[in-house]
């Protein structure tokens, strides 16, 4: 244990002499969750498109203003359709709102098949699918208010009231940043463990370790704890500013998000531990830990890209992925709550992946030099 301790109290100076190391643990979660906070959003808002009025009439500047007083759009209004052909092609615009000159006849002949068309850019199909369905309705909105003001009963009325659980303004933000959060995580645990390792073998310093009684089970734990105490400082620094900045809900207990946090971070400390052991060199190191670690925590996770939407043998991918069952993990303790059986599920993969994880490295792990 005296070993042990010394080995944490040794790395605990390495991590305060090293720049590098405060870089990836503290500034790089603030940048990040800065990123995932403000400059990217998964919410459409003043999304700029060209409205053509073919007519005048008080029922089209009735619909024309629904549309300018929305918040999805920024409406540019013209009165012939090629005015917005080459802003279109360009990419200046999303999509294009034609009101014929027929519109104002849809309350008399509802068998009118197109009262309006829209014309959206396919070269970015999820914009054109929003304005396409946004346009459609509000022109559904609008017959329901206009039918009511002038007591027109032709048109059947429907009074609908979605409701959304869990995120109930669809706030992107409350579901990228805990997003984020795993995404620290693994930087810390793979990306910063492996660095160290490698960078001692670099420096030489691994070879006067080698040189002292220091077990090598002891070597592995001393690096252990002594980054996984640094990887859960920077959660509770990340989730004081998800809470407290970003003020995003957390309707699960803090002490079974700590508690999955501290099983995803051993997981991930493996994992950087079993890099340090093949690669001496930082840049392989770094090279490794971004294509094994990272990259899948981004793309196979489902922290941005829906995995049910992907072909069946790319389904079969994030089954080995950690990040998956944290990133699953935290958006269930942020967002809805301790949901034990999909939450205590999630935690006993991870525990299996990390403990074989473990193993390997404990495996392949030997105290020489070659």
């Amino acid at each position: 244990m005296r070993r042990i301790k010394a080995l944490i109290i040794k790395e605990f100076h390495q991590i305060i002499r090293d720049p590098s190391s405060i870089l990836i643990s503290l500034i790089l979660p603030a940048l990040l969750l800065f990123i995932y906070g403000f400059g990217i959003s998964l919410d459409y808002k003043h999304l700029k498109i060209g409205l053509v009025l073919e007519d005048t009439s008080p029922d089209v500047q009735s619909f024309a203003k629904s549309l300018s007083d929305s918040p999805y759009f920024s409406v540019a209004i013209g009165r012939e359709r090629h005015q917005f052909d080459l802003p279109l092609i360009e990419g200046a615009i999303s999509g294009i709102v034609v009101i014929p000159s027929y519109f104002s006849s849809y309350r008399q002949r509802p068998d009118l098949i197109a009262p309006i068309q829209v014309i959206a850019d396919g070269s970015d199909p999820n914009a054109a699918n929003f304005v396409q369905n946004y346009v459609q309705s509000a022109f559904q909105n609008w017959l329901v208010q206009e039918s009511i003001s002038s007591d027109w009963r032709s048109l059947p009325l429907i009074n609908l009231q979605p409701r959304f659980w869990f995120n109930e303004q669809l706030e992107s933000r409350n579901f990228l940043i805990p997003g984020s959060i795993a995404l620290i995580m693994t930087l810390i645990g793979t990306l910063l463990t492996s660095l160290v390792v490698a960078r001692e073998w670099e420096k030489g310093t691994m070879e006067s370790l080698m040189a002292t009684p220091v077990k090598i089970h002891e070597l592995v734990l001393g690096k252990l704890i002594s980054y996984f105490l640094l990887g859960m400082l920077s959660f509770v620094f990340s989730t004081l500013i998800a809470l407290l900045f970003y003020h995003i809900p957390l309707r699960g207990s803090w002490l079974l998000l700590t508690f999955t946090t501290m099983i995803y971070l051993i997981t991930a400390l493996s994992i950087g531990l079993l890099i340090s052991t093949a690669a001496k060199n930082q840049f392989v190191a770094a090279q490794t830990a971004l294509i094994t670690a990272f990259l899948p925590a981004f793309m196979l996770s489902g922290f941005i890209f829906e995995i049910s939407s992907m072909p069946f043998p790319i389904r079969l991918l994030p089954l080995i992925v950690p990040a998956k069952y944290y990133v699953s993990s935290l958006q269930t303790i942020f967002l809805a709550g301790n949901v034990w059986s999909l939450i205590l599920t999630n935690i006993f993969i991870m525990v299996c992946i990390g403990a074989l994880l473990f193993l390997i490295t404990a495996r392949k792990t030997v105290k020489r030099l070659d």
